[in-house]
């Protein structure tokens, strides 16, 4: 990956506010969410590492924790490929001594892929949502379909646009179920 692409990734990450980062859900750290200020430098490390694997995208939700010197990741990606990148990047962290890979692979379906789409064009089609947040280098909402059931994770600015994406998400056809798992900053 290019050293420009790489930097525009880096701040486009940036932008989600840090204000966020420090009430966001405690249990794990999302990958493309900024830490806390006082987050460890093995916890930025893997951060950084995570967000820098070339094929992380809005279909998959990688996240971590790290218990001193050990590892956790979690999450669901559509490639099986992303899962063993982030822990080979993990792996090579300074400090880090192992690494429990958690991260599930989700089930290969057309129809799956259908949804995804569908929902990408529902959501990031919107005029409010796409100029927001449809142009960053990895976009702040992520769309994760496992056998038509979707979970919306990520950040959003404020509590109506977290109701436009629902309200959006909610109106593909050939969807079971949306979960809303979107965080508003700084709530």
């Amino acid at each position: 990956m290019g050293r420009t692409l790489a930097t525009a990734l880096w701040a486009g990450i940036m932008l989600v506010s840090a204000a966020f980062a420090a009430d966001h859900d405690k249990k794990h750290n999302d990958a493309f969410v900024p830490g806390q200020d006082g987050e460890t430098r093995i916890a930025r490390e893997v951060r950084h590492q995570l967000v820098m694997l070339p094929y992380y995208g809005i279909f998959d939700d990688v996240a971590f924790f790290v218990a001193g010197s050990t590892v956790t990741l979690v999450g669901q990606v559509t490639r099986p490929t992303l899962k063993s990148d982030a822990e080979d990047v993990t792996k090579r962290v300074e400090g880090v001594t192992e690494v429990i890979n958690n991260i599930e692979v989700l089930p290969v379906s057309p129809m799956d892929d259908q949804i995804r789409m569908a929902e990408y064009r529902a959501i990031y089609g919107d005029p409010a949502l796409s100029t927001r947040y449809g142009y960053r280098a990895l976009p702040s909402i992520h769309i994760i379909v496992k056998n038509g059931h979707v979970t919306l994770e990520g950040v959003v600015a404020n509590q109506a646009d977290k109701s436009i994406v629902n309200i959006r998400a909610n109106g593909v056809p050939n969807v079971f179920s949306v979960t809303n798992s979107l965080q508003v900053e700084g709530s």
